[in-house]
C-alpha cells in the first residue's frame, strides 16, 4: 500500500483477492488483447489477409503489457485505446497493421466490460450458493426452536429460529434465479462498427453480407458468448449495465435486510454474529460486542443500493448512437458494484458460518410474551375445566392488563399465569396453564416448512451448484 496517496478501501480492506483481480488493469486489457486476436482470426478465416506469423505473435503476448509504454502512448494520443493498440503493436510487429482492423474502441470496451460483468456475476454466485449452504445448515439445525416472530417490530405469534432463516434464504433464491438468467441471457456486443451499422466490415468484405453476419458469429463464440445484441448503436444499450446491477443491487439488498435482522437479535440477546477471541467492541466500552460484520454490510450495502439509479441515469441520456459522458462513470460504478457485493457476500459467509444461537434468552423473550398471545387455548382450557367461556374471557382480560403493568412499570417478569392460577373464578391449576403455553403449540408448521424449503427448493440448488467460492478473509 502506498500510505502518500488515497486508495479505494474495497481495494484495501473489503473485496476478495479474485474479485479485485477480475477488475484489475491486467485483466481488463489482456482481453482487449484476446478481443482483438479473435477479431483477426475470424477475419483471417473469411479471407482477409492476416498471416499466421501475425496471429502467433499477437497470441504470444496476450498478458505481458508494458503498462509504462501505454501510458507514454497514451500521453501522446490521449487516447487509451489507441495507446494499447500500438503497445500491442510493438510486442507483435507482425500484427501492428492488422491490429483493430475495422473496429471502433467500443469494440474491445465493450466486449470487455460484458465479459467482466458476466465473470462477476459468477462470482458473485459462488458467494451467493455459499451463504446459502451455511444457512441451510443452520436452518436444519434450529429448525423447531421455538422464538418471537415480529411484525411493525412488535412481538407476534410464534414462529422458529430456523423458519425465520429460511426467509433469509428466500431472498437469496429470488435473486439467485434473476442471476442466473442475466447469466444465460447477456450478450457480446459482438462485431458492430463505428455507429452499429457494421459498414466498416461491409467494406472489409467487399459488400458480403453473409461474412459481416459470420464474423460476428465467430467472435461471439471465440469469447465464449452465445450470442451478441441484434442490434446496437457505437456502443451495446446502456440498458444492460442497469439490468445487472440491478441483480447486484438487489444482492445487497438482500444481504441488508439479514443484516439489519441480526442486529434486532443481537440487540434483542438472542442471536449473535461471530466475535473473536481478542477482538475489541469498543475502545472505551471494553465490555461490549457490537454486530460490526453486520453493521458493514448495511454500510456497504446503502453504496450498491446508490449505483443501481445511476445506471438507469447513464442510460437514460445515451443519445442516439452514444456519447462519452458514461464512459469515467461506467469506469467507477460497475466495478465498485461488484466489489463491494463481493465484500458484502464475504461478510455475511462469516456470519451464517459462526452465528450463536443463545436458546436461554430467546425462551425468556417468549416467556414474558407467551401468554398474552395464548388467549384462546386459555378460555379453552378454563371451559374444559368446568368454566363459563365469557367469565374466563374477563378474568383474563383483568390479569393480562394487570400482569402488563407490572412489567412496565415495575420491571416485573410476566406473572399472569401465576394470576390466573390463584383466581378460583378462573379454576384451571398451574400445572395445566403451564401445559397449554408449550411454545411448541404456538409454531405452527414452521418446523415441517423449513423441512419441505430445504427438500424441494434449496437441495437441487446446492446439487447443481459445483463452483466453489475464491477463499477470501475478512478485516475487521
Amino acid at each position: 500500500m502506498n500510505h502518500e496517496r488515497y486508495s479505494s478501501p474495497l481495494a484495501e480492506r473489503y473485496a476478495s483477492p479474485a474479485m479485485l483481480s477480475l477488475w484489475s488493469a491486467h485483466t481488463r486489457h489482456g482481453l482487449w488483447r484476446r478481443l482483438w486476436l479473435a477479431l483477426a482470426e475470424s477475419e483471417r478465416t473469411l479471407g482477409v489477409d492476416i498471416s499466421e506469423t501475425a496471429i502467433a505473435e499477437m497470441r504470444a503476448h496476450l498478458d505481458d503489457i508494458d503498462f509504462a509504454k501505454v501510458a507514454e502512448y497514451e500521453k501522446r494520443f490521449r487516447h487509451d485505446v489507441m495507446a494499447h493498440v500500438h503497445a500491442f503493436g510493438e510486442a507483435a510487429p507482425a500484427a501492428r497493421g492488422v491490429i483493430h482492423l475495422g473496429a471502433t474502441s467500443a469494440f474491445v470496451t465493450d466486449n470487455g466490460d460484458l465479459i467482466q460483468m458476466r465473470r462477476g456475476l459468477e462470482l458473485l454466485r459462488a458467494r451467493v450458493v455459499s451463504v446459502i449452504q451455511r444457512l441451510a445448515t443452520f436452518a436444519a439445525a434450529w429448525r423447531a426452536e421455538p422464538a418471537l416472530g415480529y411484525t411493525h417490530l412488535q412481538a407476534a405469534q410464534l414462529t422458529t429460529v430456523g423458519k425465520r432463516a429460511t426467509l433469509w434464504m428466500q431472498d437469496l433464491v429470488l435473486d439467485l434465479a434473476e442471476l442466473d438468467h442475466r447469466l444465460a441471457t447477456l450478450p457480446l456486443r459482438g462485431v458492430k462498427g463505428t455507429t452499429g451499422t457494421q459498414a466498416s466490415f461491409l467494406e472489409l468484405f467487399k459488400g458480403d453480407h453473409a461474412k459481416v453476419r459470420e464474423l460476428d458469429r465467430l467472435v461471439v463464440k471465440a469469447m465464449g458468448f452465445a450470442h451478441s445484441i441484434p442490434v446496437s448503436g457505437q456502443t451495446y444499450s446502456r440498458k444492460l449495465d442497469a439490468q445487472v446491477l440491478s441483480i447486484v443491487s438487489g444482492i445487497a439488498a438482500s444481504a441488508a435486510k439479514f443484516a439489519s435482522d441480526m442486529r434486532m437479535l443481537q440487540s434483542f440477546g438472542e442471536i449473535e454474529e461471530p466475535f473473536e477471541k481478542e477482538q475489541i467492541g469498543s475502545s472505551a466500552m471494553a465490555y461490549k460486542r457490537n454486530p460490526m460484520r453486520s453493521e458493514r454490510i448495511n454500510s456497504l450495502a446503502r453504496f450498491v443500493l446508490s449505483l443501481e439509479g445511476n445506471a438507469n441515469q447513464t442510460h437514460s441520456v445515451q443519445y442516439f448512437e452514444r456519447t462519452l459522458d458514461d464512459s469515467a462513470n461506467r469506469r467507477l460504478v460497475i466495478p465498485e458494484a461488484f466489489l463491494a457485493t463481493d465484500a458484502i457476500l464475504i461478510l455475511m459467509e462469516n456470519i451464517t458460518g459462526g452465528l450463536e444461537v443463545h436458546p436461554a434468552r430467546i425462551r425468556a423473550r417468549i416467556s414474558d410474551e407467551l401468554p398474552f398471545m395464548a388467549t384462546e387455548k386459555l378460555i379453552v382450557s378454563a371451559v374444559e375445566a368446568g368454566g363459563d367461556r365469557q367469565v374466563a374471557h374477563e378474568v383474563i382480560r383483568r390479569h393480562s392488563i394487570a400482569a402488563a403493568r407490572a412489567m412496565k412499570d415495575d420491571g416485573a417478569r410476566n406473572d399472569m399465569l401465576a394470576r390466573l392460577a390463584a383466581d378460583p373464578e378462573f379454576g384451571v391449576p398451574m400445572g395445566n396453564l403451564e401445559a397449554t403455553l408449550d411454545a411448541h403449540h404456538f409454531v405452527g408448521r414452521a418446523p415441517e416448512q423449513v423441512d419441505d424449503f430445504l427438500a424441494e427448493v434449496i437441495a437441487p440448488i446446492l446439487a447443481t451448484s459445483h463452483a466453489a467460492a475464491p477463499t477470501a478473509e475478512i478485516r475487521v
